[in-house]
């Protein structure tokens, strides 16, 4: 058995049964990890859906913003805009059961020596606190308060972490940490309107796994949400976009041993 992590997917079916295929994928053996960003923006988010429900136990999949904002947009409490691709899904026949699978996907999920998320983790999360954090927010979204929370998940504040946060704003600073997060600060206010390479890290912030005594180094992160920062593999990290929707690459790392599968967003 081998467990193959895989970035952003974000509607590009057809370039993962590729690199499925690249990889020898065998669901009945292997296990697939999906670091968030399922949907939007690529042509097939439909497809993908349907496919990644379908793995069952073979899929460990984890949230990401683009996922978030499918739920929020099918609850009423966001607009699509001109360059998003979800209509397939909002008028699919398996609408509901296919949000509803999308919903009950944790934000994060922790195994052996590795933490599989979308985006980042403040500098003062361990991978304890980080686990519990993220379930509270899945706990609310699962419950009958999640349409709630989906109307209250957009918006950059509260910028940082404390222990006093309740209610909303608690739930808001856990979900952009861990699926919009690039920069910060070394104290954790977070940048979350900067989007560039880390070179163009905004004046005083630096990439998030960057910050010195991060509390989450016990464990190596697999993340990936940042196509402007590519495939990039330090100790304690394996970033996994590499901007397949944007016409690059679709990248697997098998965790066993380190091996790295690529295959382009368009065949040659």
């Amino acid at each position: 058995m081998a467990i193959y992590a895989v970035g952003d997917i974000q509607g590009c079916y057809s370039v993962l049964r590729r690199l499925l295929e690249r990889i020898s994928f065998n669901p009945a053996g292997d296990r697939l990890w999906v670091v968030g960003d399922l949907v939007n923006r690529g042509p097939e988010s439909l497809q993908t859906l349907r496919f990644l429900r379908g793995l069952g136990d073979a899929a460990t999949v984890v949230l990401g913003n683009h996922d978030l904002y499918l739920l929020m947009v099918a609850a009423g409490h966001k607009r699509l805009d001109d360059d998003d691709t979800l209509f397939d899904v909002l008028g699919a026949p398996d609408r509901d059961e296919l949000l509803a699978w999308l919903a009950g996907l944790p934000l994060m999920h922790v195994e052996g020596a590795h933490a599989q998320l979308h985006a980042g983790l403040l500098p003062g999360w361990s991978i304890e606190k980080a686990t519990a954090l993220a379930a509270e927010v899945s706990d609310v979204l699962r419950s009958p308060d999640g349409q709630k929370l989906l109307l209250h998940l957009a918006g950059n504040r509260p910028e940082e972490w404390s222990d006093d946060l309740e209610g909303w704003d608690r739930l808001r600073v856990i979900v952009n940490a861990m699926t919009r997060l690039r920069f910060c600060t070394v104290d954790g206010r977070m940048a979350l309107r900067a989007k560039g390479p880390p070179e163009l890290a905004p004046a005083g912030t630096m990439p998030w796994f960057k910050v010195p005594g991060r509390l989450s180094r016990s464990h190596t992160i697999v993340c990936g949400h940042w196509s402007a920062l590519g495939f990039y593999r330090e100790p304690g990290l394996i970033a996994l976009d590499s901007g397949c929707v944007w016409g690059n690459v679709l990248t697997a790392v098998r965790l066993d041993d380190g091996a790295v599968f690529q295959v382009p967003a368009r065949p040659l």
